[in-house]
């Protein structure tokens, strides 16, 4: 799964560690979503998105193979 969250993060001038500590988890969590290492949970996934002001489908693209 492909995602948009380092570019989202970039526009709205946020760290790693500072999403993190808005949506309760850790830095590594971030880290591995946005390397495609960990696949978020649905909740995980909206409390990202809503952060953002966007549809979860804009932050978050299934690949073919997924």
């Amino acid at each position: 799964m492909k995602n948009n969250i380092k570019i989202e993060r970039a526009r709205y001038n946020m760290t790693q560690s500072d999403l993190a500590e808005k949506i309760g988890v850790s830095r590594q969590s971030i880290n591995a979503i946005e390397k495609g290492k960990y696949v978020p949970s649905t909740l995980l996934a909206i409390k990202i998105a809503r952060l953002f002001q966007m549809p979860v489908e804009d932050l978050f693209m299934i690949e073919e193979n997924d």
